[in-house]
C-alpha cells in the first residue's frame, strides 16, 4: 500500500500547482511593515511583511529590486504589488513583489528626502564649500540640452546683460536614464577647460520624474567637486533639487541663472559714468581749495604790507647812528662791528624773498593739479571711448551690416549645418535691413 503515499517533493509540486491556478494570488497588492530586511549581493532584497496580527516573507528580484528610487529599510510602511507562490526548497509559501512604493508618500519624493539628508550629513551642502561667483566672468560654461527654451533663454540674456564674456556650450541629455551621467559628463570636460569661470547647469521646467536626473547622487558630487563655480537653475522657481542645493549658487530658472552669472553692461556704463563724475568734482575741489589757499597767502599781512615788518628795526638803526655819532672817535670799532651784526640779522628778518618763493611755488603746484587733472580726465575719456568701440564690435547688428547674415528653419532655430535641413523646408534670412523668406532646393557639404 506505500503506493498511497505521496512524496515531499510532489505534495509540494502538486501544492505549488494550486497556488498558481489560483487567480487571486495574481497580481496582489498587500501593504504592511518591512522587518528582516536584507539585501543580498547578488541584487535580491528579501524581506518579511507583517501587521499586528500575522506576517509573510517576500522577496525582489534584483531586476525589479534595481529600480527602486528609496532606500529600503526595517520598520517602513510599504504598498507592495506582486504574486503568492510556494517555495518548494523551503516548502513555504512566501510573496513575489515586483513593485514596492513608501505607504503615504511617493516613492520619488522619499528617495528625495533620503538622498539630501545623507549628503547634508556628509556636508556636501556646506556654505563653507561653496565658491563666490566671478563678478567679471571671461568665459561661461553652459551645461543644457541644445533644444528647448532654456539654451534660448540663458544665451539671450548673456548676450544682452554681458557680451564680452565668452559662452561655451556642452550639449547635454537633461532627461532620461542617461542624463545623469550625460550631466556629469559635461561637468568634467568643462572643468578641464583652464579659461572657463562659471558654469550654468539646468534646464526647463517638468514634472519631478522630468527634473530626476539633477536629483541623482553622482550628479550632486560631480558639482560638489567641480573647480568651477557653478550656478543652478532647474525648472521654475517652485522647483528644488538636490543639485540645487550641492551648488555655489542656486538660480529660481535658467533665465535666471544667467543673469546672476554676469553683471549687467548697462550698470558698468552708469557705473564708469558716476566714478567719472567723482573724480572730476574731485579734481575741481582740489583746485578751488588751492585757488583759496594761495588767494589767502597773497591777501596776508605780510605780502600786502612788508614795509612794516622790517620798520621797526630801521628806527633802531637811526638811533644807534645817533649814538655812534656821539661816540663816534671812542667806540667807533665796536659799534661798527655791531652795526654789521645787526645789519645782517634783520637781513634774515625779512620776510618778502621767503614769500615770493613760496608764492611762485604755489604758482607752479596750481600748474601741475591742472595738468594732472586734465590727464585724469583724458584718461578715463580714452577708457570709456574704447569700452564703446568694443560693444560696438560684438553688437551682433553691426556683423550683419558686414555682410553676414543669420539663418532659421521653421521652428526659428538657428540653421548651423546643411544636415539641419532638407529640400522643401521654408527658411527664415535675418540680413542688415530685414529678412528674406526662401526654400531649399538642394544642399551641399564643403569638401575637406
Amino acid at each position: 500500500m506505500t503506493e498511497a503515499y505521496l512524496t515531499v517533493e510532489a505534495l509540494t509540486k502538486y501544492i505549488k500547482r494550486k497556488f498558481e491556478a489560483d487567480p487571486y494570488l495574481r497580481k496582489v497588492y498587500v501593504k504592511g511593515e518591512l522587518s528582516n530586511v536584507k539585501l543580498h549581493s547578488s541584487g535580491h532584497l528579501y524581506f518579511t511583511l507583517k501587521d499586528d496580527k500575522a506576517q509573510i516573507k517576500g522577496i525582489m528580484y534584483a531586476r525589479h529590486a534595481g529600480q527602486l528610487k528609496f532606500h529600503v529599510e526595517n520598520g517602513m510602511n510599504v504598498l507592495i504589488e506582486g504574486d503568492i507562490n510556494v517555495y518548494e526548497r523551503g516548502g513555504n509559501y512566501q510573496f513575489y513583489a515586483t513593485k514596492m512604493e513608501p505607504d503615504g508618500v511617493g516613492s520619488l519624493y522619499l528617495a528625495f528626502e533620503q538622498l539630501k539628508e545623507q549628503l547634508h550629513k556628509e556636508g556636501l551642502f556646506d556654505e563653507r564649500f561653496k565658491q563666490p561667483i566671478k563678478k567679471y566672468p571671461q568665459a561661461i560654461g553652459v551645461i543644457t540640452a541644445t533644444t528647448g527654451a532654456a539654451i534660448q533663454d540663458i544665451c539671450t540674456t548673456l548676450k544682452r546683460h554681458y557680451p564680452l564674456a565668452n559662452v561655451y556650450i556642452f550639449p547635454t541629455l537633461v532627461q532620461g536614464k542617461r542624463a545623469a551621467a550625460s550631466i556629469v559628463q559635461s561637468i568634467r570636460h568643462a572643468n578641464t577647460m583652464a579659461d572657463i569661470d562659471t558654469l550654468i547647469v539646468g534646464r526647463g521646467g517638468g514634472s519631478i520624474e522630468d527634473l530626476w536626473a539633477f536629483n541623482e547622487e553622482i550628479v550632486a558630487r560631480a558639482i560638489f567637486e567641480s573647480r568651477i563655480p557653478i550656478i543652478s537653475g532647474v525648472g521654475h522657481e517652485t522647483d528644488t533639487t538636490i543639485a540645487d542645493f550641492a551648488a555655489d549658487l542656486r538660480a529660481p530658472t535658467p533665465t535666471g541663472a544667467a543673469k546672476m552669472a554676469v553683471p549687467d553692461i548697462m550698470d558698468l556704463a552708469q557705473h564708469i559714468r558716476s566714478l567719472e563724475t567723482r573724480f572730476v568734482q574731485r579734481m575741481r575741489v582740489q583746485l578751488e581749495t588751492a585757488t583759496m589757499r594761495l588767494k589767502k597767502v597773497t591777501e596776508s599781512y605780510p605780502m600786502m604790507y612788508p614795509e612794516r615788518l622790517y620798520r621797526p628795526f630801521d628806527e633802531r638803526l637811526a638811533r644807534l647812528e645817533d649814538q655812534l655819532s656821539l661816540n663816534y672817535e671812542r667806540q667807533m670799532t665796536r659799534e661798527q662791528q655791531r652795526l654789521e651784526r645787526l645789519t645782517a640779522k634783520l637781513a634774515r628778518y625779512i620776510p618778502t624773498q621767503q614769500l615770493q618763493y613760496e608764492g611762485q611755488r604755489l604758482t607752479n603746484l596750481e600748474h601741475r593739479l591742472q595738468q594732472a587733472t586734465m590727464q585724469q580726465v583724458n584718461r578715463k575719456q580714452r577708457q570709456f571711448e574704447h569700452v564703446l568701440r568694443t560693444m560696438s564690435a560684438l553688437n551682433p547688428l553691426s556683423i550683419m551690416e558686414r555682410g553676414y547674415s543669420i539663418v532659421y528653419n521653421e521652428q526659428h532655430e538657428v540653421v548651423m549645418s546643411t544636415q539641419h535641413v532638407a529640400p522643401g523646408d521654408q527658411l527664415t534670412i535675418d540680413v542688415a535691413d530685414g529678412q528674406i523668406k526662401t526654400t531649399v532646393i538642394n544642399t551641399a557639404q564643403k569638401e575637406d
